[in-house]
């Protein structure tokens, strides 16, 4: 817990503000407005599970792919998007040292990941990115990302299932815990290989929030 606490406070020095869309434009902002969103999938053990418990709660969400996972699970990406869910580009192959070398670097590594989604969708137009760590990890590569046209997406609230090896019930509470005053929530959660306490957790989180007055929308 004090090395999840340590990192968030960390992270939360360099969050940057960015502009959010909502999936519903015609309806105004509510007061509470969470935006659930999964990184690492997809996956065979963990992502079709997420969305079984997002449909059966009929909640939205933003998956953040990495593109050389979606071959051989073409069907599960199809799914994301039939579901009404955003879907995101997260990296290619998630390597920091190949990516994060240089602005050319990184934006042939998006253009490649955003190749394998159009491979299975290919109707897919968004420009939306999340830098594998976090933008706080390489600020001077910001400014090519969105002179490319994308508008990247950290987060302000996080359940730390990549952090260590918590308990469902550490998860639900991180997930309380970070996303305290936050307006809206951005809560990063996984969908990676062996997630499975955030599987667990999932409900508890989506229960809570819906509870408290919270509506699920989408990057």
């Amino acid at each position: 817990m004090k090395l999840f606490a340590i990192v968030l406070s960390v992270w939360m020095l360099f969050y940057p503000l960015c502009p959010i869309q909502t999936c519903s434009a015609a309806s105004a902002t509510p007061p509470h407005v969470i935006y659930l969103t999964f990184d690492d999938g997809p996956t065979d053990s963990t992502t079709p599970k997420v969305l079984d418990i997002l449909s059966e709660k009929k909640v939205c969400a933003t998956f953040f792919v990495i593109g050389r996972q979606i071959k051989g699970r073409e069907k599960i990406i199809k799914r994301i998007a039939q579901n009404g869910h955003s879907i995101g580009i997260h990296s290619y192959s998630h390597r920091y040292e190949e990516i994060y070398q240089s602005p050319s670097a990184l934006l042939d590594d998006i253009e490649h990941c955003r190749q394998a989604i159009v491979s299975v969708l290919p109707r897919y137009h968004r420009k939306i990115y999340r830098f594998p760590g976090g933008s706080f990890l390489c600020p001077n590569l910001r400014d090519a990302v969105t002179a490319a046209g994308y508008r990247y997406y950290d987060w302000n609230a996080a359940a730390g299932d990549a952090e260590g090896n918590f308990t469902a019930q550490e998860l639900f509470q991180n997930s309380i815990s970070t996303s305290k005053d936050k307006e809206p929530v951005v809560l990063l959660l996984h969908d990676g290989v062996g997630y499975r306490e955030t599987i667990k957790a999932l409900p508890q989180i989506i229960d809570y929030f819906q509870k408290n007055g919270y509506r699920f929308k989408t990057l």
